[in-house]
């Protein structure tokens, strides 16, 4: 069963290329939900996070403030690496913990269905290693400054400072063993997806 990580950078389409995969029949593992999950009020990551950066970072009803920390770490290297330090770990246990589990599942099944790990942060995070293949979604930079300004509702200013916070993408390709681009038509972009379908399910 291979087991596929899909990146790419911020507004290159991983949830619609995700979803359209899910349709296909793959099984989803997603990054951004398991991190979600991690920091639920009770749990040790939201008092770790707590306690560095303190309670104002909650919500009245003692969830996590996501955009508040945000903007609290996102001008701030040194937050941004304690955060890190506290989230990406336990991130990186469930992922594991989750992938053995499918895979032995599957196994016990003789069913061989392919697994996508969505995660924006598959290289940097080093979720690579724990993948069979790197698929990488690359949109020009013309597109994703425009579709992240309409998606978002932001200057194009503050759209550059977002996308040059992340691994440049010349660095992301560099893993990447299938590169799907998405920079022109969706009609386009699943044409590739139904491809590299079609090529992984019939080995």
């Amino acid at each position: 069963m291979p087991i596929i990580g899909l990146t790419g950078g911020i507004g290159s389409g991983k949830t619609k290329v995700a979803n359209y995969l899910l349709q296909l029949g793959a099984a989803i593992l997603d990054a951004d939900l398991i991190a979600r999950d991690i920091v639920l009020p009770g749990s040790i990551a939201l008092q770790e996070i707590t306690a560095v950066f303190g309670a104002a970072i909650l919500h009245s009803n003692g969830t996590l403030n996501r955009a508040k920390l945000a903007t609290l770490v996102f001008n701030d290297p040194v937050g941004l690496q304690k955060l890190n330090a506290i989230t990406h770990p336990k991130i990186t246990e469930v992922i594991s913990n989750k992938i053995t589990e499918y895979t032995q599942k599957t196994n016990q099944q003789h069913h061989q269905q392919v697994l996508i790990l969505v995660a924006p942060l598959l290289i940097e995070t080093k979720l690579h290693l724990l993948v069979d293949q790197v698929w990488v979604i690359h949109v020009d930079h013309q597109t994703q400054l425009q579709r992240v300004m309409q998606r978002d509702q932001l200057t194009a200013t503050l759209t550059l400072k977002r996308i040059r916070s992340q691994l440049p993408e010349q660095e992301r390709l560099k893993y990447a063993d299938e590169i799907i681009d998405n920079s022109g038509s969706w009609e386009n972009t699943k044409e590739q997806l139904l491809q590299l379908w079609a090529k992984y399910t019939s080995e």
